[in-house]
């Protein structure tokens, strides 16, 4: 089974090797018919640091490297 990748805008570098990203998605109401947007964060494992905040970067799955990442950079 492919690896999902999501596309977000870091929101927090502050951990050593760790990012947070925002990801925004948008669906429309199935009843209302009205367009809406959730979001939901992620963290990440940044190897080299490379990504600061307010970058929009790519996330892939990956197994679980501690109790929270399950996500790993691909690009910035």
């Amino acid at each position: 089974m492919p690896k999902r990748i999501l596309q977000g805008r870091v929101v927090s570098d502050k951990n050593e090797q760790t990012i947070v990203v925002d990801v925004e998605r948008r669906f429309r109401h199935p009843v209302l018919k009205k367009t809406l947007r959730k979001s939901k964060k992620y963290h990440a494992h940044d190897v080299n640091n490379s990504a600061s905040v307010g970058d929009l970067v790519r996330i892939q799955e990956c197994a679980p490297l501690s109790k929270l990442k399950r996500w790993e950079l691909i690009s910035d």
